[in-house]
């Protein structure tokens, strides 16, 4: 009878600790969880709320008439550059937080891993970091230029600590690290010049058919003064052909407007040769 009461309150002792222990354990896994979620949550709203002050940062600087404020295409540069250090920083001190709240006290040998690994990937994280900075620093390109980088060409979307994106004229885009930028051509801090040939018939008094171009480029830049700030040259004949002969016009453009500027420049000569009567050759 005595054996049988103690067997008994051995099991009932055994079944209390570990339904102690599995509540325990439950309570310290929602509480983990908890936290992970708060952490993750906080993230999400500095990342959201970081950018948004950053907006507004780069709109004050372009509205902004004084002598310190940053112009156009600086302050989205910087703007971008601000955004890609938010999120790396957040992202970094998120992600310590949540490996502290699982792990606890790391021990020594996994903090050394660790250190290794970290120490071998910001080896080239140092190098794009550095590039990046003198990319900024020495205003290599910024956002919305029209850049070659290596073997891409296209329109810088944004700038980041580690990496530039630029978008090329097919659509795709093009994601690289600072530190494998070696050289740049950057298309957009001059002017981009575009020619204009035309063919007008050998019976044609030609002095006259260059007056009329003349007139026409003139019309033309005064209604486009937007993107043509120089005026259009009319270099005269270039070329004599078997039933032709053949009037340069060559002009500059703001960069990326150049063959909008070409075409409609090419319309508006046809549309004034048609009005006064010159005839174009056969073929």
């Amino acid at each position: 009878m005595h054996d049988n009461y103690l067997i008994k309150l051995q099991e009932s002792f055994k079944l209390y600790i570990e339904e102690a222990i599995s509540i325990e354990t439950l309570e310290m896994v929602i509480s983990k969880g908890l936290k992970i979620i708060f952490v993750i949550t906080a993230m999400y709203f500095s990342i959201k709320i970081g950018k948004y002050l950053i907006k507004k940062f780069v709109e004050r600087q372009i509205e902004s008439n004084a002598v310190l404020s940053l112009d156009t295409q600086r302050a989205k540069t910087i703007g971008e550059v601000l955004k890609s250090i938010l999120k790396y920083s957040v992202y970094f001190m998120g992600s310590a937080i949540i490996i502290s709240i699982l792990f606890g006290a790391v021990s020594f040998t996994f903090a050394s891993i660790g250190g290794v690994a970290v120490g071998l990937g910001s080896q080239s994280l140092i190098k794009d970091l550095i590039n990046g900075f003198f990319i900024l620093f020495e205003n290599q390109f910024g956002v919305g230029d029209h850049v070659t980088i290596g073997s891409f060409n296209g329109i810088v979307k944004s700038i980041g600590i580690r990496t530039t994106v630029i978008t090329d004229f097919t659509g795709d885009i093009h994601s690289i690290p600072n530190g494998s930028i070696a050289g740049v051509t950057n298309h957009s801090r001059n002017n981009i010049r575009f020619v204009v040939d035309l063919n007008i018939s050998h019976e044609e008094d030609v002095e006259r058919v260059i007056e009329i171009i003349k007139t026409a480029c003139n019309e033309f830049k005064d209604k486009n003064e937007e993107y043509i700030s120089e005026s259009l040259e009319v270099t005269g004949v270039t070329a004599l052909g078997v039933a032709s002969v053949t009037i340069r016009v060559v002009g500059k453009a703001k960069p990326l407007m150049q063959g909008k500027m070409e075409n409609e420049l090419r319309m508006a000569i046809k549309l004034a040769l048609d009005k006064n009567k010159i005839e174009m050759p056969a073929s």
